[in-house]
C-alpha cells in the first residue's frame, strides 16, 4: 500500500505523541500470525491500556527520535509490531507474555523501559512489575507494618495481665 507524504507525517506524529507519554515499549516480530490472532491481540491490547501499532521501520525510527525509546533505533528490523504501555510500565510486557503462551509465532525482539534497551529475555522481569494499584498497596502495607507492630507491643502487657487473671479465675473455680 502506497502512503502519501501527508499520511506518513500523520502516522509519525501519532506514534511520536504516544511514545512521549508511554512508560515502556515492546517490539515483537509478528511473522506467522493469522489475521484472527492479530485481531485478538489488538482487542486485548485496547482493554489493557496498551497502544499496539504495526508501522514501517523507517517511520518508526522517525517517530521514536527524541523520545526515551530512541535507543531502539537499531533493533527496528523486520516485520515488527510496537506495543506501548500507557498505564504502567509492565502492561505491554504482560500482554505480550500472555499472548505468547498461546501463539508461539510472536517473537519479542527488544524492549525499552526508562531509556534502557533490554534484550528479549528481559520480558519476564518487566512483565512481573506491579501495576500502579499493586505498588500502592504494597507501599501502604510496608508503611503500616511498623505502626501495627508498635500497637501490638504496647497492648501486649495488658493482654498478658488479662490472660493471667483469667487463668487464676479458672484455677480457683476448678479448685472449689
Amino acid at each position: 500500500m502506497v502512503l502519501k507524504l501527508e499520511d506518513k507525517k500523520a502516522i509519525v506524529g501519532e506514534v511520536a505523541e504516544v511514545a512521549r507519554q508511554a512508560h515502556s515499549l515492546v517490539a515483537a516480530e509478528y511473522r506467522g500470525l493469522t489475521v484472527d490472532q492479530m485481531t485478538r491481540l489488538r482487542s486485548t491490547a485496547r482493554t489493557s491500556g496498551v497502544y499496539l501499532r504495526i508501522i514501517r521501520n523507517t517511520l518508526a525510527r522517525r517517530a521514536l527520535e527524541g523520545t526515551q525509546f530512541a535507543c531502539m533505533q537499531d533493533e527496528l528490523v523486520g516485520p515488527l509490531l510496537l506495543a506501548f504501555s500507557q498505564e504502567d510500565p509492565g502492561s505491554a510486557a504482560r500482554l505480550i507474555k500472555a499472548f505468547i503462551k498461546d501463539n508461539e509465532a510472536l517473537k519479542v525482539k527488544a524492549l525499552v523501559i526508562d531509556s534502557k534497551l533490554l534484550p528479549a529475555s528481559g520480558l519476564n522481569q518487566v512483565a512481573s512489575l506491579p501495576t500502579r494499584d499493586e505498588a500502592i498497596a504494597l507501599l501502604m502495607s510496608v508503611m503500616k507494618a511498623p505502626i501495627t507492630q508498635f500497637v501490638r507491643t504496647l497492648a501486649a502487657p495488658h493482654t498478658q495481665l488479662v490472660r493471667t487473671i483469667a487463668a487464676v479465675r479458672v484455677q480457683k473455680e476448678s479448685a472449689a
